[in-house]
């Protein structure tokens, strides 16, 4: 099986004149600085420098040495392939790896179907594709979530009363 490509950010302009990108990050904000090369699109290019402007990475690829360059490589896509994923901590997982898992209570019961994971806030909060076909949202921590099973595609939540009215 072909190690999946996960997009990790997107050039959205050239900085400066001497080949460097502006990169709109998807993925963890220091991930750049531990990575050694990435691809644009179907493209290796290794990484020779890193640094930050506001939200935005900058980054320097070996090869784009001049301002043309680096703009003809605005729109791409910036990716790591699957097996370059760091391993994760217990109980923390991609949340790819979560979009689509059925969300069941402690009774088995059917909840719905795990449609995102909101980060926006002080702690992660699913939203759930209720069976009624609205949303619901639950906050993801252990007051809530009390089991994750990869294996089943399954989310074991507890919910309080008038969680979902």
């Amino acid at each position: 099986m072909a190690d999946e490509k996960i997009k990790i950010g997107q050039i959205v302009n050239a900085v400066a004149l001497r080949g460097e990108v502006k990169v709109y990050n998807y993925s963890d904000p220091d991930r750049f600085e531990r990575l050694d090369s990435v691809l644009v699109e179907d493209r290796r290019y290794e990484i020779s420098k890193v640094r930050y402007q506001a939200a935005n990475v900058i980054l320097k690829l070996k090869g784009v040495d001049d301002r043309n360059a680096a703009e003809a490589l605005k729109g791409k896509g910036l990716y790591i392939l699957e097996s370059e994923l760091p391993e994760l901590p217990e109980d923390t997982y991609y949340i790819r790896d979560l979009i689509g898992m059925e969300v069941v209570d402690e009774a088995g019961g059917k909840i719905g179907v795990l449609k995102d994971v909101l980060q926006n806030s002080a702690q992660d909060v699913y939203e759930i594709r209720l069976e009624s076909g609205k949303p619901g949202y639950v906050p993801a921590v252990g007051e809530f979530v009390k089991d994750i099973d990869l294996e089943a595609k399954k989310i074991i939540i507890r919910p309080i009363e008038g969680l979902f009215d």
